[in-house]
């Protein structure tokens, strides 16, 4: 058994790149491309600013390589395994990496011999390290204003070069980007007596200007990144290989790391299903044992009718017609409509208390009673294809060898059912189990939404609206990682339910 977990658990690793790369280039050969949302978030904004922020987003993410890089970049930093110079952590955690080059201006040999050269950064060894981390603070603020500065200034000489190209009847060197094709006119001598040509040496000369002094202050971010203001991120365990924790990265649209985000709404599905999933099979699988037991029985007609009723019922359908009869004031207002905790339960005890006469549910309670309606959206499509599968497979051994035997020995019909019979029948309720499960987690994305939760499920969709790659990518790991475990887990639970499974 140890050596299949080890062989099914290394099978786990390229089955996780292979979905993870599938979804990445999805979101990158869609249309508008990773960060879309982002990109045109700006409205009616004019040609040069719009050209300024796609430019600045796409430097800041690594938008303008292409999408295997990036994705083998993101591979990278997921990887526990780090290769190359050392990233710090930041007392909050965040993980630091070195400082990037500044990108040169587009076509910058037309009008200058060489590019400016940064000048010699002050060295920071001897200094305390609480002066270093303020230095580097300092000296990163610096860089990112300069570097935008210089990225926007590009921006704006790719503009002028695509006016230029045109001017002297070179459409096919601008991209449908309109960015500047350096590749079609790095061999030809520019036409000075072109009108464009002005704009763009004018242009040309900021983003000089602009790239000399974001140099400079990149050889000051890095003299303050090697002066190591902050720990190194893992533990060396060769030289130049060091083992870290998994980084997912920034998210696009919010600006946090996502591993905050997720931290802050996992728990919250997970509630929901670690409150739903046991619901289901309480009701489900006695259910399903009474029915084979009492087959063509009024309970086995009504409960196999009413079971198919409840799954046929779409799940998002359901959560508006709870809250529109059962949460509306105008009808019944039994449940709150929407979030996980009324505003006045932050200040309540935490299990139901009495003050100055009054009873006070508590903020356990609120809890429960908030999550009553999510929660019943959620188990009641589970029902029928559980208790289905369990009253079939009950009858499939009531019919067996064993059970007549069993019965010709005098075996009372208890001992027979849940001994014998239904033990029997454990091996296809686990294979639903690796299908359940999963599907209650993605059942649990449309009732946060419909119930205004702020899960998972919010969080999945707002990332796919405004294609944020690092959201996106690692709800994906983490879901493909929940459904691969969820596999090993039911061949793990054949083994214990069945002596005859062997993995030797």
């Amino acid at each position: 058994m140890a050596s299949y977990l080890a062989r099914r658990l290394l099978l786990m690793l390229p089955t996780l790149v292979g979905i993870t790369f599938l979804v990445f280039m999805l979101v990158a050969l869609s249309p508008g491309g990773i960060g879309a949302g982002l990109r045109f978030a700006g409205g009616q904004m004019e040609a040069s600013k719009r050209a300024q922020q796609e430019a600045y987003l796409e430097d800041r993410y690594g938008l303008d390589d292409p999408a295997v890089v990036q994705y083998a970049r993101w591979l990278g930093r997921i990887s526990p395994i780090k290769i190359g110079p050392s990233d710090l952590v930041a007392p909050d955690g965040e993980t630091i990496r070195p400082p990037r080059e500044t990108k040169p201006p587009p076509m910058w040999a037309w009008f200058a011999p060489k590019l400016p050269s940064p000048a010699a950064a002050v060295r920071a060894e001897g200094v305390a390290p609480a002066d270093r981390a303020s230095a580097y603070r300092r000296a990163a603020a610096d860089y990112a204003t300069v570097r935008a500065a210089s990225i926007a200034a590009n921006a704006v000489l790719q503009q002028a070069l695509a006016e230029y190209a045109r001017s002297i009847g070179r459409p096919d060197a601008v991209s449908p980007k309109g960015k500047i094709r350096a590749s079609r006119l790095a061999s030809q001598t520019p036409d000075r007596s072109s009108p464009a040509w002005p704009a763009a040496e004018r242009a040309a000369n900021a983003a000089l200007a602009a790239y000399a002094a974001a140099s400079d202050a990149r050889a000051r971010l890095r003299a303050a990144f090697d002066a190591g203001p902050y720990p190194k991120s893992g533990v060396a365990i060769l030289p130049g290989v060091r083992l870290a924790w998994p980084d997912l990265g920034v998210s696009f649209s919010r600006g946090r790391p996502v591993l905050d985000l997720i931290g802050r709404a996992l728990p919250v599905t997970l509630l929901l299903n670690l409150l739903a999933f046991p619901i289901i099979y309480l009701i489900a699988i006695p259910s399903g044992m009474l029915a084979a037991t009492r087959r063509g029985s009024w309970f086995d007609a009504a409960s196999g009718a009413l079971f198919v009723a409840l799954w046929s019922i779409p799940t998002v359908w359901a959560g508006v017609l709870a809250i529109g009869f059962l949460a509306n004031d105008q009808y019944l207002g039994l449940f709150p409509v929407t979030g996980l905790h009324d505003p006045a339960a932050q200040a309540a005890t935490f299990l139901p208390s009495t003050h100055n006469g009054r009873w006070q549910p508590g903020y356990l309670l609120d809890t429960l009673w908030h999550l009553a309606l999510p929660v019943s959206c959620l188990v009641y499509g589970g029902f029928a294809v559980l208790a289905k599968q369990t009253r079939a497979a009950m009858l499939d051994n009531f019919n067996a060898d064993y059970v007549r035997t069993a019965k010709a020995k005098g075996v009372a019909g208890r001992d027979i059912v849940i001994h014998h019979v239904f033990r029997n029948s454990l091996l296809p309720l686990i294979t639903m189990f690796v299908t359940v499960f999963p599907a209650t987690l993605a059942g649990s994305v449309v009732i946060e939404s419909v119930f205004s939760i702020p899960g998972m499920g919010s969080l999945i969709l707002d990332a796919i609206n405004l294609r944020d790659r690092e959201l996106i990518l690692a709800n994906t790991l983490m879901v493909a990682a929940v459904n691969l475990l969820a596999l090993l887990l039911a061949d793990v639970l054949y083994a214990l339910a069945d002596p005859r499974v062997s993995y030797a």
